[in-house]
């Protein structure tokens, strides 16, 4: 069983991955320096409130004490408490505007990283992560950037805090006694040292506990899929006891994580606090007059010992904030790990606004249909020998229907993902042609239906303003007439207001087909490529589908996959696919 003691062992091994993560941190806050820098000053300053207060009650308590028995002086008891209350309402307004200065930078942070993770998952961008689940991409969307909160919010600042605000604190001190000021300056070299071994030992422990957090939600994300296959299998109980398994590991992870943090919290409170311990044992003799050393003052008045003993926890405070957020760094580092094994795939998103990698083509109207040319593409997946795309040369005419047929697992698929620009190829390129202009292959030019059909949780109205925002009802009534499914519409209960499930639960594989078709031409791209849009479908629901093609066809170039003779029949252009190379094309003019 993995324990502390294992962490604290294992921890001069990864010397390489801590520098790792820490260059990825340094790098990642960057994007919000300047806010981090304004709120760190904010937070130093308002040390300076502290000392007002502590300034107050101390001139309070003075005058209070010389005051005879008769009455107290007001006058400097209220002076006193006017410090008190301008110091507190200092130090409140800084540390709030410094709250919200932080707040704002670390929103920015993790707004950028959720476009690099977002822009590395959309598989336009790169080689797409397969050996990387759906569910650590969302884990590390959610979870893992949300772990990089506190470490923004606490630890950033903290840096520059600790720096001001513990000098404000330490000149003030100097003022009242040199004595107090010197055991601090003395007590201060301890917590360094110790910080990083808590960072240290804090960080093995959460990046063991967020692998853990990973593997999780990747088993019940699999497990929910195949739901079906398991009940059908028998094996329900068996994906259970999996289940309970990966779920107990991840509890154990959380308990070592708990008890790393809460021993190292305690050890760093307990070097605070036999500090303080110290600076009050002193004020407390010399208040009394028992001490008598040679050098160290051996006398303080009450004013001097409250405004020294009420700095002294001060002092501290930003070392405390800098445990905390070394407590928060250990959880960022650990996170930035498993983070940069996505967003690596991607380029850097810009800071400024979403990121893009080629620029959006404006589709008229009535588009004209596009073009697409391959030249010498080649596609190789991670962990197989056999390329799926072997130097694939093609040209698809503008407003053709080109057919890409051939066996299972000949490549069909990613031959179509790369011409929708939805994938870049090892090597060669893809290019689109959309009147007199040459891009690079992009989604932004292409409409895409592939397989399965995917519907979104919502009703039928919701899923076809994916492809037209300002859509109205009755353009998107229009659109299934202009593709001959007015029957499907008349058939579903509430018609647009029809609320569909998840993966399109509660219609038919017929009716998903129909919708995605309608959604296509919604979206009115000049390309529009479809993976086996007739499969699983009826003789009637295939007829129906090859109507809405043709009709689509006419102001579209289309590309498509299939097995079905009927689509390969109204093809102008049959590509043939045998282990990733074009063996035969037949070209109808």
């Amino acid at each position: 069983m993995t324990d502390i003691p294992d962490h604290l062992a294992h921890l001069g091994r990864d010397d390489e991955g801590q520098q790792r993560a820490a260059g990825l941190l340094t790098q990642w806050a960057d994007v919000a320096e300047p806010a981090f820098r304004r709120a760190g000053t904010l937070r130093g300053l308002a040390a300076a409130g502290h000392v007002l207060w502590a300034a107050g009650l101390g001139r309070a308590a003075q005058a209070a004490l010389r005051a005879p028995h008769g009455g107290v002086a007001l006058a400097p008891v209220l002076s006193g408490a006017a410090l008190v209350t301008a110091g507190l309402l200092l130090r409140a307004v800084l540390l709030a505007a410094a709250d919200r200065v932080a707040d704002d930078g670390a929103a920015a942070v993790q707004d950028h990283l959720r476009a690099r993770l977002l822009l590395a998952a959309l598989p336009s961008t790169g080689t797409p992560p397969e050996e990387v689940s759906d569910a650590a991409v969302g884990e590390a969307l959610d979870s893992e950037v949300g772990r990089l909160s506190p470490w923004l919010r606490t630890y950033v600042p903290a840096r520059r805090a600790m720096l001001l605000g513990s000098g404000i604190i330490l000149a003030a001190v100097l003022v009242g006694s040199w004595a107090v000021a010197l055991m601090l300056v003395l007590a201060t070299p301890l917590l360094p040292f110790n910080l990083k071994v808590i960072g240290m030992g804090t960080r093995a422990a959460v990046h063991a506990q967020l692998t853990a957090t990973r593997k999780l939600s990747t088993h019940l994300l699999d497990q929910l899929r195949g739901l079906p296959t398991l009940v059908g299998l028998g094996a329900g109980e068996e994906a259970v006891r999996a289940t309970e398994a990966a779920d107990r590991e991840l509890a154990r992870r959380t308990h070592t994580v708990l008890r790393v943090a809460f021993l190292s919290t305690a050890w760093i409170e307990l070097l605070i606090t036999v500090a303080m311990a110290v600076v009050a044992t002193y004020c407390g003799l010399a208040l009394l007059g028992y001490l008598d050393l040679p050098v160290v003052p051996s006398t303080m008045s009450l004013g001097t010992a409250l405004f020294v003993l009420v700095l002294t926890p001060a002092y501290f405070a930003p070392a405390r904030e800098l445990a905390r957020g070394y407590h928060a760094r250990a959880e960022a580092s650990a996170a930035a790990e498993l983070i940069s094994e996505i967003i690596d795939r991607a380029p850097v998103a810009p800071t400024g606004g979403p990121p893009t990698r080629v620029p959006a083509v404006r589709r008229p109207s009535l588009p004209s249909p596009a073009g697409v040319m391959l030249e010498d593409v080649g596609v190789r997946y991670p962990g197989r020998d056999d390329a799926a795309l072997d130097d694939v040369t093609l040209t698809v005419r503008p407003g053709s229907i080109v057919a890409i047929g051939g066996p299972s697992g000949a490549g069909k698929t990613t031959l179509l993902s790369v011409a929708a620009g939805l994938r870049e190829p090892d090597h060669g390129w893809c290019l689109h042609t959309v009147g007199s202009a040459t891009l690079p292959a992009s989604p932004a030019t292409t409409a895409w239906v592939g397989q399965p059909s995917y519907l979104l949780p919502g009703t039928l109205r919701d899923n076809l303003r994916l492809a037209r925002r300002d859509a109205d009802d009755e353009q998107l009534t229009a659109a299934f007439a202009a593709l001959g499914f007015e029957g499907l519409l008349a058939a579903l209960p509430q018609g647009l207001a029809t609320r569909v499930g998840e993966r399109g639960w509660g219609l038919s594989s017929g009716q998903m087909q129909q919708l995605v078709l309608v959604r296509a031409l919604l979206h009115d791209a000049p390309l529009l490529c479809l993976d086996e849009p007739t499969a699983h479908l009826d003789p009637d629901g295939e007829a129906r589908v090859i109507g809405a093609i043709r009709t689509l066809a006419r102001t579209r170039t289309v590309l498509l996959t299939t097995h079905s003779p009927a689509l390969l029949e109204i093809a102008d252009d049959v590509v043939q696919l045998t282990q990733g190379r074009v063996s035969r094309i037949r070209e109808t003019l």
